[in-house]
């Protein structure tokens, strides 16, 4: 054991372990030296705060967003005594010193290792021997200072500059297993070019139709072996029918734009893809292209049930916002470096609570998502709060007391989606309109 390595267990040990039982179970000390080791950010010196410690402290602020930073450090007990082995409470400038000589890498680092040994301890919805993922875009508004203008507004009326992030996610687990932000004065395709590679072997990823780039699905399909996509088409999209399957189901050629060529020269003039239609009871005709070309080994109806879960991943993000970050829409850093240190955080965060409802889903024989996300972030959260004046060893007990009997946190069997797009229900009036009487006629 390296004498870092011996350092951080007594950390954890001086912190009693409890109070990041629900971050250890998950994250091994192990990863935690490596992250700080291998970005350079390792502590030299012996602090009250260390950099290894500001790790904690970020992952803590992306799960207690209702607390100040200073409060979150308490609750952790994530400082050093003094020289006279006192533990006066740190000042909350030195906390966000140290969180700054933290930097963004090691928290960079640390969702990509987190995510990778996570990806491979947890089960996927599997079609035809796919693994399914979605890509999609979101946005988190940022505080208006001067570097934060960095990241540029989403409209010009716009009060908040904003971050635009884009996530690949599982549709059965919502984890995150990579993500790409930065300013959203980018396009969403620009982040999710820097997501090709990411997919796993012998997988299926769900993009929405804003996607459409042939670059970005060429590359998507040529880095792994059988990483195949799918995503809606657009209203004017040009192709050529090349060979039909069946009256909705066909081979086609597509055009590849000029900008495309001209940005990437090895495509091509067309493209090839395989279009299906979904016909409605309207008379209406929707539909997707994916990659999945042999009609054989991608059956039809195996792939019409999988559109339809592309809507997996809205509901992760709808979850994160609405309960993770309490509806509140702004983030914290006031400085662009320190956003983007807390949205890994908070990434990294989200993955952890999604881990532990994989765990009640497994202890009670139920899919993940029947279990309520806002329950099983509390229960996370509550074990910081139950930190406080309790015996070594009495929450991991406690956790497992509430694992066990977590029936109450699993939630119904979803609806079947229905086969054809939802009706957009005619708005309301604001006020009662006032209709004009026809005159009776006598006879």
């Amino acid at each position: 054991m390296s004498e870092f390595l011996k350092e951080l267990h007594l950390t954890s040990e001086f912190c009693q372990e409890h109070d990041i039982d629900a971050f250890t179970k998950h994250i091994p000390l192990e990863w935690i030296e490596e992250a700080v080791q291998q970005t350079g950010r390792a502590s030299v010196r012996k602090r009250r705060f260390p950099a290894e410690q500001a790790v904690w402290l970020v992952l803590g602020i992306g799960l207690l967003r209702n607390r100040s930073i200073s409060d979150v450090c308490d609750k952790l007990e994530l400082a050093f005594p003094d020289a006279k082995g006192e533990l006066p409470p740190l000042a909350t400038s030195s906390i966000i010193k140290g969180k700054e000589k933290l930097g963004v890498e090691p928290m960079r680092y640390l969702f990509k290792l987190t995510a990778s040994q996570w990806e491979k301890s947890q089960a996927f919805d599997e079609v035809c021997g796919l693994k399914l993922l979605s890509v999609d875009g979101t946005q988190f508004k940022t505080q208006d200072t001067e570097s934060n203008q960095h990241f540029g507004y989403a409209q010009r009326a716009a009060n908040f500059p904003s971050v635009l992030a884009v996530t690949l996610m599982s549709t059965r687990t919502h984890l995150i297993s990579d993500a790409a932000f930065g300013p959203i004065t980018n396009s969403e395709i620009h982040y999710a070019q820097q997501l090709v590679g990411s997919a796993p072997e012998n997988s299926l990823t769900l993009f929405d139709r804003g996607f459409m780039s042939a670059e970005l699905f060429t590359c998507w399909q040529g880095v792994g072996s059988n990483s195949h996509w799918l995503t809606p088409i657009k209203s004017k999209m040009r192709y050529e029918i090349v060979e039909s399957y069946s009256e909705y189901d066909h081979l086609i050629d597509m055009p590849v734009s000029p900008q495309a060529k001209q940005a990437a020269p090895y495509l091509g003039n067309t493209w090839q893809a395989r279009l299906i239609f979904i016909p409605n009871p309207k008379g209406d005709i929707k539909g997707f292209i994916t990659s999945c070309l042999c009609p054989e080994r991608y059956p039809l109806k195996d792939l019409l049930d999988v559109y339809w879960q592309r809507w997996e991943i809205e509901q992760g993000y709808g979850e994160l916002k609405q309960y993770q970050l309490s509806n509140k829409p702004v983030l914290r850093s006031l400085k662009n470096e320190g956003i983007y240190q807390e949205i890994w955080g908070i990434l990294t965060s989200y993955n952890i609570v999604r881990l532990e409802m994989a765990e009640m889903a497994k202890a009670h024989n139920v899919k993940p998502l029947r279990i309520s996300f806002i329950n099983a972030l509390y229960l996370i959260q509550d074990e910081f709060l139950w930190c406080s004046g309790r015996n070594p060893g009495t929450v991991p007990k406690k956790l497992k007391e509430l694992r066990d009997n977590g029936k109450r946190l699993i939630l119904p069997e979803k609806r079947k989606r229905k086969s054809y797009p939802r009706s957009v229900l005619a708005k309301t009036q604001k006020y009662p309109a006032r209709y004009k009487r026809k005159s009776a006629t006598r006879s």
